[in-house]
């Protein structure tokens, strides 16, 4: 009765609460925090400009029951705000340390911009000494996390935006900024920002939306943040302006880093979402495909403003593409039909061009509330049914007679089911032994394809301009550097790619959350209860009462549930686990590289990672990749 008691307390009150998580990743301009605003009918909640600002670090966004809006700033702890800020502070200064500038150089704006927003005006011509020596201009809270509060929207969104906004990189900062509000320019040490606003009839309770910088951070605590919350997303929405959809390949890079999270996170479904659709000129764009249509290259742009447009989407064909080389064919966001939303918030608000329901906001909220209703109501219906039998047993276990005969008994079912346990370690392991082949194709295929890969990589045809002091950020962050002009760049994640697309539909089919095949992991743990279950058949008559059993039912259910979780938290570490080998083994070629200067560096750096990475590959790099992955999968089971 005392572990029954206990049980019951433990049941959580506010099951409806718990959070589930929408991902909105996208790059610089993209709207996402303008759609944000429209899901939440709150047209000035975050801030947002017409200009290159954009959103420096994640920002979480979730509904409360209070009459106030609130932000929580948290900051990178005391610790790390000497380590980590002075670390990436001399890796700033290092790459602005060179011969090649350029009044154009996007790089070289940046990181000036990190310096002075810190230390003021001309600091980014200081050393890293000097820099150590001055004291900031920023007014830098004690704690590690400070709250403010406001009632009114408009004051709420004005306060808020020196925390969470990038000034523009070309703009003049200083002439727009005040010396007040220069000093509460200290995002470059802020971690993340946790936003709450009251109540509100668009969006339930418990959801929680995160706005994702899309390709990440230089500074190493923001950048694992970046990771953390694409991968504990349940729901990810890639977010792409219509213009980058017609003009470049954004959206596709974007769409890889969200299905690595739906490989490797919480993810249970992604789409694209194409923004700023009243963007569209539609003479212009139907003359632009008159006069294309014959390209062999040329890719029709589709499914945008569909009540103008009616063709079947170029943008639905390529997220089904990236699906369909990433995922087995049964599985259910592959079966989806809306894998593409046309959006306009600008519109949502002014309706000059589309009617609020031809936006496609209020179908994004209406994906939302179907979502949670699905999510909580299987979380109701545990809660409620673990309760109700909870209660059973008190009814019905109150004599002592009851009590001793199921305390005889307690031992027998545990070896029972112990017995079972060898048969599910043999179906585990013959689960990842599926994984052998498709990892040994991916070792050959990259031993072919790492000098082409390289090759892409060191030699650009857009130019070299800018491109020597990233190459060196790529070096100084051990070959994974966030760049505003050459977007996300991962080295390691780029060498392990042919290994990645030989696994990715077994790897997906393993750990897929719904059932399949036996070569799930979910089906083999389905399995090995419905086993237990046959055995507590069997054994009715040791139960003492009939709700013993569905109980003791229950508690599998429970263990099934709690496992498949654990499953999902360690799914990311088991599939990084190829790129996080690779950077390991290419530290000390990473480590070299930085540190030339002088006369043509760019082109040393690129023979010292070029023979560093060769010489690697012959001592087995891809192949002890492949081992670390199957060491993990092995902890795992």
């Amino acid at each position: 009765l005392f572990f029954l008691r206990n049980r019951l307390a433990g049941l959580k009150p506010d099951v409806l609460k718990d959070p589930i998580c929408f991902g909105l990743f996208g790059s610089t301009g993209a709207g996402k925090s303008t759609l944000l605003n429209a899901l939440l009918e709150k047209k000035y909640f975050l801030p947002v400009s017409g200009s290159q600002a954009c959103t420096s670090c994640v920002v979480q966004v979730n509904t409360s029951r209070n009459k106030y809006y609130e932000a929580k700033i948290y900051l990178l702890n005391d610790e790390a705000r000497i380590i980590e800020w002075k670390d990436e502070l001399k890796n700033l200064v290092a790459l602005m340390e060179t011969e090649e500038d350029s009044e154009q150089d996007v790089e070289r704006d940046e990181n000036a911009l990190k310096i002075c927003a810190i230390y003021g005006k001309g600091a980014e011509k200081k050393t890293y000494k000097e820099l150590c020596d001055m004291k900031p201009i920023v007014n830098i809270p004690a704690s590690r996390c400070f709250v403010f509060k406001e009632t009114q929207e408009e004051a709420f969104s004005k306060k808020l935006e020196p925390y969470i906004r990038t000034p523009n990189i070309n703009g003049d900062t200083e002439a727009e900024l005040s010396k007040e509000d220069q000093k509460m320019q200290f995002w470059p040490l802020i971690k993340n920002v946790e936003v709450t606003l009251p109540k509100s009839n668009e969006i339930p309770e418990g959801v929680i939306f995160l706005d994702i910088p899309g390709t990440g951070d230089f500074n190493n605590k923001r950048d694992m943040m970046w990771k953390e919350n694409i991968n504990k997303c349940s729901v990810i929405w890639v977010v792409s302006g219509i213009v980058r959809i017609q003009g470049d390949k954004t959206h596709e890079t974007l769409l890889n880093e969200g299905m690595k999270a739906f490989q490797s996170g919480m993810c249970r479904d992604l789409a694209l979402v194409i923004t700023k659709s009243d963007d569209l000129d539609l003479e212009e764009y139907k003359r632009s495909v008159a006069a294309q249509e014959h390209t062999s290259n040329y890719m029709k742009l589709i499914n945008i403003l569909k009540i103008h447009v009616p063709l079947a989407g170029d943008a639905y064909n390529l997220v089904a593409f990236v699906l369909q080389m990433k995922l087995p064919s049964d599985s259910e966001v592959r079966q989806k039909v809306d894998l593409v939303y046309t959006v306009s918030a600008r519109d949502y608000w002014q309706g000059r061009k589309l009617s609020k329901e031809e936006t496609e906001i209020p179908k994004l909220r209406k994906y939302i509330w179907n979502f949670y209703a699905s999510e909580k109501k299987k979380e109701l219906k545990d809660y409620v049914e673990e309760a109700f039998l909870i209660l059973s047993l008190f009814e019905n276990l109150q004599s002592n007679q009851d009590k001793e005969h199921l305390h005889a008994n307690k031992g027998v079912f545990t070896d029972l089911i112990l017995e079972e346990i060898p048969e599910l370690d043999k179906d585990i392991e013959k689960c990842f032994a599926l994984m052998e082949t498709p990892l040994e194709q991916g070792i050959t295929e990259a031993k072919k394809s790492y000098k082409k890969i390289m090759n892409k990589f060191l030699n650009r045809d857009c130019g070299y301009q800018g491109y020597h002091k990233t190459l060196k950020a790529v070096c100084l962050k051990k070959g994974v550097y966030t760049s505003r002009k050459f977007d996300r760049i991962d080295v390691n994640e780029a060498l392990a790619q042919p290994i990645y697309e030989k696994i990715d539909t077994m790897f997906g089919n393993i750990f897929r959350i719904q059932f399949g095949t036996r070569a799930t992991l979910k089906a083999n743990l389905l399995e090995f209860k419905s086993m237990v279950q046959s055995i507590m058949e069997e054994k009715k008559k040791l139960l003492a009462k009939g709700c013993l059993a569905k109980f003791l039912q229950q508690e599998m259910d429970v263990i099934i549930s709690e496992t498949e979780q654990l499953i999902l938290q360690r799914k990311a570490t088991i599939y990084c686990s190829l790129a996080v080998s690779i950077q390991r083994d290419l530290l000390s070629c990473y480590e070299e590289a930085a540190k030339i200067r002088g006369p043509q560096a760019y082109q040393r750096m690129q023979n010292v990672i070029s023979q560093g990475i060769k010489s690697e590959v012959e001592k087995g790099m891809f192949e002890k990749a492949a081992e670390e992955m199957k060491r993990e999968l092995q902890k795992l089971k």
